[in-house]
Formats: C-alpha cells, structure tokens, sequence
C-alpha cells in the first residue's frame, strides 16, 4: 500500500530536494525506521542516510540540554523542598513522591506551553486564600490552615529553585527543556543557514513547537508536511481537525503560504467492521481469531497492526496469537511490574517491612516457592527450600528467625542472609541484598545452557532500576528507610519497560495508540475503544484548576480527547479494514460504555459499518461425578482396612462422599494441613477432649463428687495450656485470635464442670465407667461372607442415677433433632440427619459386642455450645410428627442397627457398586 510517508518522500523528490542532506524531525523514533525503508524504496542511487530525529531529540540539541529521569527529577526536586521548607514542615520522601510528581507534571505543561508562571502560581494562592478565608474579623486562622496557605505561597519560590539547580546541572525535564529551546532558536537559526528541516506528520503542538517550527518555516529553513483529511479540517466541530484547523488560521506562516497536504484518503471505500466483546480477554482471543482468518488469506502481515488501546493487554495478546504467525514485532514496552521478576522483590521487600527479627512464615514461604528462588536450593538429592517448607508446616511454626532458619537449613548461608537477615531499615543494605540475589540467578541460569534467555534480560533491567536506586541515593541520601525504598522501587516499575527487540519491518505490528503516529497500515485491528480508555476522558491529576487552564490555554480534557480522536481517524484514512472492539461490560476500572468515536463514525454514515455483538466460544462441559471402580486391588486394600477396623468417623465419611472415603482410607491421602496461624476446630476439639481425659481418667470407677469437681477446676489453666503446647505446637496463644480461642476452651471445660456440679448437688449420682475406653469389635458379614474389624473409642461411659451413658463430646453445635432416629434405612444414607445418631449407636454397639456394659442403656452427645441442654439423648420416634420418645437402647434397638450397619459395609465391599462422587 501507498502511505503518507511514501508520499512525502516522492513529493520531496519531485522538488528535487537532495535527500541526503535533509534533516527529517517526525513526533516519535518509532517512524524512522519506516522512513528509512521508504527513502530506499524510492530513492534510484545511492546516497549518504539522512539525519532522522525525533521532536525530543530535535528540541535537546537546540536547548543543549539533556532530559533527566523521572526518579532525577524527584530527587532533585525533593532537594530543592528541603532546602526551602520550614524544617517542621519537611514530608518524609515517600509521602513529598505523591504529590511532587503531580506538580511536576504542571511545572513541565507550564512550560511547555510557555505560560508566565509567577502570575499562575499568584492566581492559585490567591484562591486557596479565599477558599480557607475566615469572614469572622476577631478570629484568627487555625494553625493547620495557615500552614496549607504558607505552601501554596512557597509554590513559586520551590519552582524558581527548581529550575536553576537543574540549569546549572544542564538537564531538565521536558517542559524545561522546550523553553531553553526557544530561547536558543534565533542562535540555533543563525548557525544552521544550510540546513533544511522537514517535518512530517505533527499535530497537536505545544506552544514551544509551534514558536519554534513557525520560526524555522518563517526563515525558509523548514518544510511542514501535515496528514489530515479534508473530511476532517472542513468540519469545523469535529475533533479530529481540531489542532490543524489552529495552526491553519493562527500561523502567520499560512498568511502568505499555502496549507497543503490536506488529502481524502477517508472517503475511499473501506471495510468497518465494529465489534463488541464481552470483557477484556473476549476481546483479545477474538483478535486472535480474526489475525487467523487474515493470515489464512496470505495477506501481508507487515500490513497489519493490531493497537493496544489498553496496553495492559500484551501479554494476553502475546499468548493469543496463533502459532502459525511466526514474525511479530512489538513496538510498545512491557511494563516492569507485569514481569515475573517483580513478584520476587515484592515477596522480598514485605518480608522485610517490619524491623524486627522474626520473620512470618507466609513471606518465607513465598519467597522460597518463587520460581527464581527454589532452583537456588537445589543440590543433586534434594531442596533445602522444600525442606524448611515441611519443616514449618509440620511444626506449625507462625514465626522464625534467621538462626532458626539456619538450624533447619545447614548450607545455603550466603543465600539464606541475602533473603532474610534483617535489613534493619537500611536502604543501603537493602540494594545492596537485592543485587546480590539478582547475581545469584543470574549465576544458576548461565550453567542451564538450554534455559530461555528472556529470564536473563528480566534480571538485567531489575539491576539497572537497583542500580539507578543505589546511584541516586548516593547523590541525595533522600532514601532513609525502607518503606520510602519499597514506595520508590514501585513508582519506578510502573514507569520503566523491558524493551522488545525484533525486525521492526517484518510481520504483525503490535504497539499502542501513540506508536503508530505518521504510519500507516492496510488493516487495522483496535482493542478497548471505550470511553475512559479511547479517549480517556476527564481526569483532574493537577494542582492547576479548569478555569485556570482555560484562562491561559493550556490543554485540558477536551484538547487530550482531541488528540486520540485524530490518532484513531488518522489510522482509518488510508486502511481499507478495520476492526474496532469494545467491551461491552464495562466497569469503573475497565473503562466505561462503548467510545463516542464509534457512536460517531455510526452517525457520520460515510461508510457501510457492519456491527455486531461476539462471545467467546465456551465448550458446554458437563460436570461428570467422578466413579471409582473396585477392582481386585481396590477390594484388597479395603480387605486391609477392614482387618484394621472401621471406625465410626470412617464410615460416616463413606456416607457423606464415597469418594472422600476412597481417597483417605484407599490411597491413603491425607488432608493436607496447612499451618495453623489461629487455632483449628479440630485442634480446639482435641485439646478440650484431652483435658477432661485428663480430669477424669483418675476417677474411673468411683462416684463424682464435689471436691472432685473443685479439684478439676484448680488444673483448667495448667492443663489447657499443657494440651494447647502439645497440639498446636510452636503457635503463640498468648495474644490476638489465639488467646481468645485459649480463654474460650478454658471457659467450655469451666462451664461443663459447672454442670456437673450442679448435678451432683441436685443429688444425682454419677459414677464414671470408662474414659476414651479403645474398642475393637470382629463382626461377621454373611452378604459377603467376611470378618471385618470395628473400631472407636469412647470419650466417656458414666452410670447417670443407676443407667448406664454413653458419652461422646462435641465443640460444635448439635441440633437435637440429629439424634433421633424415625425409619432406619435412612440412618446410612442421610448424612446430614443421622450421621451423629449413627456415632453414638455405633458406640454402643461395640462396648456391647465387647461385653463392657449390659442392656439398656441411653447414649448420647454434650455439645459445648449448648452444654445448658445437657445429654441430647439418642432417642426412636415412631413418625417424625410424634412427641413420643424411646431413648432407651435395648438389643432389639442394636438389632435393627445391626441390619443397615451390615448393609452399609455390604456396599462398600460390592465390587458392582462404585466409588461413586456426591453432589455438594
């Protein structure tokens, strides 16, 4: 395809300008290269290449100064605010970084567009002084507002400062920059008389541009070449002609000179298809999709680009484009906080926010799991990192220090202090630790000769922005702790880019919407044309009020609007396909409805658009329950639990979910157990189980009395603590959530003895039987003929006024309708209902079969919860309506048990039924 370029070039050999000695001045480096191609193409012979810069680069030379960074600037600037501060008044570094840059950002418009500041700076404290103006004459301002009004009055004296020490250290920021320029441009005039400057392709200008542009065309020294549709600059309210309508009828240049170059490259016919897509990543596979179907049709990819409206969207693009479409170039940069690498340093710099010695064990662990981190521990039998994780979740350790660390850890000393010896809130040390890893990984991936190089050039640029941390804290010494470090390293990931190197002329063209200024593409493919994206909409990140800015002409939302509506029709001009998608679910932080520049290229109706709504292809997935067969090896293993024995819990887990029984009594998996930061209820459970173990194993066989009671009170404290250290191990219980679980166990045992005190002083006798009494009972399954074991043990068997209780202790809340029992079929198969009645009846099964108590007897569950209920008594109920209740249990009670118990475990060895998966 012909693009403006092309013509620039025949246009410039058709005045016989001699190529070679022409300095060509474009809005970004990006367009040079394209350039380039375009001179050899057309150009016949050969010649020297010409001096191709950008407008940056153009406005430096004629200033002779040279850009700071944007870390430089705030250092810089932060030295100028302590040194004109009040002391008591000085921000610390972190919270001056917030707001500085924001005004940075309106010292560099001011200038830019050549703005007398004293008389903004005056005009902005003159209206914080009538904002915060008192109107009561005896009353005088408070400290805190006469402190806001001393900083709006220090503005113009931190500007003045500002500017000179950055003059005397020849740098500047862009705004600077542009104003040396065009206090140079007459000298710069007068030593260039032989030069000829062409510029191609601007349009929205700063008032320095255009001051020093107008000046170069004013002395025949420069050629302007402007890319703009009639359609455009002959519509006197459409945005896209907006700044080149301006320049049209304000330069003076224009009063004696013609204003070429206006083309209708719009009008021609063209293929618009506008597409809305559900989300972000709907949009991106649909990109995918349709570079498929362009590549299919053999078209050139060097002709296609894809815009990034978002540019957040790159990776997912990346990972969305089809394998067959090998050359890609990728104009724009990928962020450093999108890079892998930065989560190592985010993990290394929160596990270092707090100064003292010990070291949570979540930052542990996330630092050893990182991906950069765990090869470093690898020697040829094991990993040490892997170790220490065990070793921490085993032990339930919350914190360690790095001692302890080196207890577990035997080697890996040099490593194990660059990731956590305590930085003791020293940036220096900080740097310095962050350098010496990056070494380190770097040193690993060099011996892996097969390892992708992109991990290498992760670590080169995170080392660069350490080194440019450490350099710039060496000239200043702005940086004294390590949140102002943390804060900064995060400022400079946001702003700083891993460059992508590739052929730049050569296949599918990816960049951002500024990227693709001067050039142009036969198809076009556009993501995110939302509004508060495409354009981005009102934003007020400046100190500068609305008026303020209209007062003196500096750009405001509209003007910024402006400029993407000419980069998004400018890119329509000579494509002949386009594809335009938006979101169609918008929200607050993906932009909002669909772009007015859709809305209006719908109204103009200069072209036939087609619109239409896609949705990404989801496969309809059935989720299938999983089954397990029972074969021959499977019946085995069950053959092994059997001779082991079944306990009550094992086969209430089979009723629940047959496979949560295969998984853990099968294959033997375990659940995983993290580490317990606040106390589990499965440890409270265990701890209060094994206190009143404790409590009343001493008293077996003998009648509970009052001193017994009062005895037992006496060791709740020593005894809780005793099982608390057992069970949870190293986890602190003396303060926070711990402590109150702690406080709460002590209280459930108090509370529990309180009942049974009070039952003894009622004049009930309550002689203890059995405590945690172990049973293992064989039981003969004629269905399958087989002798299986049945396991348990009871938390306690009392003899309560003369009958015979069997006791099991809950933490939890019971509802007493759970131990009652209406149609026993139902007591294997509904879990949620019966699964307790179940337990209790099982118990009592088994010390029967054990012959270690006698008929009847009444079983049931304290729940701590509701210990003022007392035992919830398994109980048969002829219908679920009666009130009539049996809580005696007799053998014909254990008889009917027997049945479906049989039944239940004829199922589990029935080779015909799976393992079958339960609905949750």
């Amino acid at each position: 395809m012909r693009t403006f370029i092309d013509d620039v070039i025949t246009d410039l050999l058709d005045k016989n300008h001699d190529i070679s000695q022409l300095t060509f001045v474009l809005p970004s480096k990006r367009a040079g290269t394209f350039l380039k191609q375009a001179i050899s193409k057309h150009v016949k012979k050969t010649i020297f290449s010409p001096n191709i810069v950008s407008i940056e680069e153009f406005v430096e030379t004629l200033s002779d100064f040279q850009y700071a960074t944007n870390a430089e600037l705030l250092f810089e600037f932060y030295d100028v605010y302590i040194k004109n501060t009040p002391k008591e008044h000085i921000e610390p570094f972190d919270k001056f970084s917030k707001w500085a840059q924001i005004l940075l950002q309106d010292f560099n418009e001011l200038d830019r567009y050549l703005i007398e500041t004293n008389k903004v700076f005056d005009y902005l404290t003159a209206i914080k002084e009538i904002e915060n103006f008192h109107w009561s004459l005896d009353e005088e301002p408070t400290q805190y507002i006469k402190n806001y009004l001393q900083f709006w009055n220090r503005l113009k004296t931190y500007y003045t400062k500002f500017q000179k020490q950055l003059r005397d250290k020849k740098k500047g920021y862009q705004g600077l920059i542009y104003k040396e320029a065009v206090d140079n441009i007459e000298q710069y005039i007068s030593i260039s008389s032989n030069k000829k400057f062409v510029f191609i392709g601007f349009n929205a200008l700063n008032k320095a541009e255009e001051l020093i542009i107008q000046e170069l065309l004013q002395q025949d020294l420069a050629i302007i070449y402007w890319d703009i549709d009639e359609t455009f600059i002959n519509n006197t309210i459409h945005d896209a002609g907006l700044f080149t309508r301006a320049h049209k009828e304000q330069w003076t240049y224009f009063n004696t000179h013609d204003f070429n170059w206006v083309k209708s490259h719009y009008s021609e016919e063209k293929n618009i298809e506008i597409i809305g897509a559900p989300k972000n990543i709907s949009q991106i596979k649909y990109v995918g999709e349709l570079l498929e179907n362009i590549h299919t049709k053999k078209q050139n990819l060097q002709d296609v680009a894809v815009i990034l409206g978002d540019e957040t969207l790159l990776i997912p693009l990346l990972n969305s484009i089809p394998k067959s479409i090998k050359a890609i170039n990728i104009t724009m940069g990928l962020p450093l906080k999108a890079i892998p690498l930065a989560s190592l340093f985010e993990s290394l710099f929160i596990s270092h926010k707090s100064t003292t010695q010990n070291l949570y064990y979540k930052d542990i662990i996330n630092l050893l799991s990182n991906p950069f981190v765990m090869p470093l521990f690898e020697n040829e039998t094991s990993n040490s990192a892997e170790e220490l994780i065990n070793h921490i979740q085993l032990n339930n350790k919350v914190y360690l220090t790095l001692e302890g660390i080196k207890e577990i850890v035997s080697n890996h000393n040099d490593l194990l202090d660059i990731l956590f010896d305590n930085w003791e809130d020293q940036p220096k040390k900080a740097l310095k630790n962050c350098s010496s890893l990056i070494y380190l990984i770097k040193t690993n991936l060099e011996k892996d000769k097969t390892s992708n190089l992109l991990p290498l050039e992760y670590l080169f640029r995170f080392n660069q922005v350490f080194n440019t941390l450490d350099t710039l804290n060496s000239s200043f010494s702005h940086i004294n702790s390590i949140a102002t470090l943390f804060s900064l390293y995060r400022e400079l990931i946001k702003s700083e880019t891993l460059d992508f190197k590739g052929e730049p002329l050569k296949g599918l063209q990816i960049m951002g919407m500024l990227e693709s200024r001067v050039l142009d593409f036969e198809t076009v493919i556009i993501t995110s044309v939302n509004e508060g994206i495409l354009p981005a909409g009102k934003s007020n990140n400046s100190f500068i009020p609305f008026d303020v800015k209209i007062e003196n002409s500096l750009p405001t939302y509209k003007e910024k609007d402006a400029v993407y509506t000419y980069h998004f029709y400018r890119l329509l001009q000579r494509a002949k396909n386009a594809y335009i998608l938006y979101n169609t679910e918008p929200d607050v932080l993906n932009g909002g409805e669909k772009s007015r520049f859709i809305t209006q290229l719908e109204i103009e109706k200069k072209h036939d658009i087609k619109h239409y709504i896609v949705s990404a292809q989801v496969p309809s997935l059935e989720k299938s329950l999983k089954q397990i067969k029972k074969t021959p090896k499977v019946i085995s293993k069950l053959n092994n639990v059997a001779t082991k024995g079944f306990s009550p819990s094992s086969l209430t887990n089979y009723m629940r979910n047959p496979i949560d029984f295969y998984y853990e009594k099968v294959l033997g998996i375990k659940r995983y157990e993290d580490v317990e930061e606040s106390v589990a209820f499965n440890t409270l459970g265990t701890v209060i189980h094994n206190t009143l173990e404790d409590f009343y194993e001493p008293l077996i066989g003998k009648i509970l009395t009052t001193d017994n009671i009062k005895e037992m009170r006496l060791k709740i404290d020593a005894t809780v603590t005793y099982h608390f250290k057992k069970e949870f191990k190293e986890g602190d219980i003396t303060s926070g959530k711990n402590l109150i679980i702690f406080e709460i166990s002590k209280r459930y045992i108090s509370n529990f003895l309180d009942v049974e005190m009070k039952d003894i002083k009622k004049g009930n006798a309550i002689k203890i039987i059995a405590i945690e009494t172990k049973n293992d009972v064989p039981i003969y399954i004629e269905n399958i003929s087989k002798t299986v074991n049945l396991t348990g043990k009871v938390d306690r068997v009392d003899e309560y006024n003369g009958t015979i209780r069997i006791v099991d202790y809950k933490t939890g809340k019971v509802d007493p309708g759970k131990v009652n029992i209406v149609d026993w079929e139902d007591i294997t198969t509904d879990y949620d209902k019966y699964s307790k009645s179940f337990q209790v009846l099982m118990y009592a099964y088994m010390m029967y079969k054990d012959n270690k108590i006698s008929l009847p007897v009444e079983a049931g569950i304290i729940s701590f919860k509701s210990l003022n209920s007392g035992l919830l008594k398994f109980a048969t109920k002829p219908s679920s309506n009666s009130r009539t209740k049996d809580y005696s249990i007799t053998s014909e009670t254990l008889e009917c048990f027997e049945i479906e118990l049989k039944k239940l475990i004829t199922e589990i060895f029935n080779p015909d039924v799976n393992f079958i998966e339960k609905e949750v």
